[in-house]
């Protein structure tokens, strides 16, 4: 998975597009995030996540080989930039959204385990008037590692 460039000038280009295409997609889901919709994030993951690893790819291959935007336009050099900057801030906040609503869920499935817990707890007992509790056998198991 790498982009297919003819010289610097369409490297660039591709990766100018390529940054800002995936810095919409995470203002979007920042925005789904911070508006509480999380599930009209749902579908579009993957193709986030494939633009990401292309993203990431391309980023590392011109960390480790700088002249592969040797003779690339100043203009499009300074664009490609201000493009990443962009891109970094963009991705720390959609960073900071994925933790609150991360935070936010695994809060609300613990206190859901704990209130069916402490209902099951409250049917059962000892001693020679105990009585079985009724109801739902099966059990909830929490995974503290998302």
């Amino acid at each position: 998975m790498s982009l297919s460039a003819n010289d610097a000038d369409d490297r660039a280009q591709q990766l100018l597009s390529l940054t800002e295409g995936l810095t919409k997609r995470l203002v979007e889901e920042t925005q789904a995030f911070e508006n509480r919709r999380p599930q009209t994030v749902a579908g579009r993951t993957e193709e986030t996540l494939r633009l990401a690893n292309l993203y990431r790819h391309e980023s590392l291959r011109i960390r480790h080989d700088p002249s592969l935007l040797d003779g690339c336009k100043f203009e499009l050099k300074q664009r490609l930039v201000q493009a990443t900057i962009s891109f970094q801030s963009v991705l720390a906040r959609h960073g900071r959204a994925v933790k609150a609503a991360k935070t936010l869920t695994e809060g609300l499935v613990h206190a859901i385990a704990n209130e069916v817990a402490a209902q099951r707890t409250r049917n059962a007992g000892y001693g020679p008037t105990a009585r079985a509790a009724h109801g739902d056998a099966s059990a909830i198991t929490l995974n503290r590692r998302a």
